[in-house]
């Protein structure tokens, strides 16, 4: 028995700069809470507000899903990786 990952999530302050450099490369990446929970309309009733959870607030505005599934080749592992590489050399 084999796992098989369905997502590969990261954390960067500059996400949506990464994001975009990504896709520019033709690197599909996703973001699957844009919002924390406690903010979503689905849990309204329980009448939480922006500054209760900082944490969980930041977070979504910081985490990057980066593409990852079973039949991924090491070229497209590379592809990657080498993006991300370039948008972190760019800022040292």
């Amino acid at each position: 028995m084999h796992h098989v990952y369905n997502q590969f999530v990261i954390r960067s302050p500059e996400r949506d700069q990464l994001r975009e450099h990504l896709r520019n490369g033709g690197i599909p990446t996703e973001i699957y809470y844009p919002s924390p929970l406690h903010l979503q309309p689905a849990f309204a009733d329980l009448a939480y507000r922006a500054g209760d959870f900082p944490r969980s607030e930041e977070a979504s505005q910081h985490v990057l899903a980066l593409p990852v599934f079973p039949q991924m080749t090491e070229e497209q592992q590379k592809m990657v990786v080498d993006g991300m590489a370039r948008f972190f050399a760019k800022k040292s």
